[in-house]
């Protein structure tokens, strides 16, 4: 990233420009008849030390993102307050699988202690914004440059730095998803390390939204390779600004823990410590058949 761009990162994630704050509201017709998804240009960047993943950090404009948090709103899925997550599952798949209905409890970090969030499930076709978030998460990779030649299996055992951005036998799998995740976190509340279900295919996308935060990422334990003889690995830190994409698939969804601590003192970027404001994140996956 040359100066200009870090720069650019650096306002968005410390306030130093009003643009990376999102209010909800934006188009009263929602996210689908907004301007258009695309930006002119999008800058995708490999995380070196990890295989299989990539962050593009100008995925959503401002106004994009205040028009897909308005959209999101009108769903109201949030109207209960005790509701921080809810889960939306296209109703083909759940006919293919019977797949449970109802509330479930998950849970996330608050500072030191483990809380039950609150989860409420939708099943039915994907609501419109999120389809056109498919969709476009699918034409920014097409239009990166970066959609190799190689098999899956070629790519997937590929250790080089020169690995594609998302496989082509993962985007053009149809639906490129078809279950989404929406969480919203107050400041101070974040995530534990973990690794996405094994019931989701490979190949996962997350934006975020209003606030900035570094998600990290750790080797998991117990597998061949994942740690030096002489001891634990560092996490590697990856700075998530609002309106970026995150792809994740092959050793980056399977064998690394992603997690994000928003206890005091933990999320500084370069020495700065990152003004923790309300955040909120979509997460696009693609259920297996059971």
């Amino acid at each position: 990233m040359d100066e200009d761009g870090l720069k650019a990162v650096l306002r968005e994630a410390f306030g130093d420009s009003s643009d990376s704050d999102c209010e909800l509201g934006g188009s009263s017709d929602g996210f689908e008849k907004s301007q258009p998804i695309f930006v002119e240009s999008y800058t995708w960047e490999p995380i070196t030390e990890i295989s299989g993943l990539w962050i593009c950090r100008d995925f959503l404009s401002p106004d994009q993102q205040s028009s897909l948090l308005s959209s999101i709103e009108k769903e109201g899925c949030f109207a209960d307050a005790s509701h921080n997550q809810v889960e939306y599952i296209d109703d083909v798949w759940r006919r293919l699988t019977r797949h449970r209905t109802g509330p479930r409890a998950d849970n996330v970090i608050v500072n030191n202690s483990t809380i039950s969030c609150r989860e409420a499930m939708r099943f039915g076709d994907l609501p419109s914004w999120a389809v056109e978030l498919s969709y476009n998460v699918r034409e920014s990779v097409l239009s990166s440059g970066y959609v190799s030649e190689l098999t899956y299996e070629e790519e997937t055992i590929d250790k080089g730095k020169e690995a594609c951005l998302f496989p082509p036998k993962l985007l053009q799998r149809e639906p490129l998803f078809n279950q989404l995740i929406v969480n919203v976190y107050q400041p101070g509340e974040g995530i534990g390390a973990h690794v996405d279900l094994m019931r989701f295919e490979d190949g996962i996308a997350v934006i975020s939204l209003e606030s900035s935060c570094v998600m990290h990422f750790s080797r998991v334990e117990n597998e061949v390779d994942c740690f030096e003889e002489t001891g634990k690995e560092p996490k590697i830190p990856v700075l998530l600004i609002p309106g970026s994409l995150v792809l994740m698939w092959g050793e980056a969804r399977y064998m690394w823990k992603h997690e994000i601590n928003r206890k005091p003192g933990f999320q500084n970027w370069q020495g700065l410590e990152i003004d923790q404001k309300r955040r909120t994140s979509v997460t696009l996956r693609k259920l297996g058949q059971m």
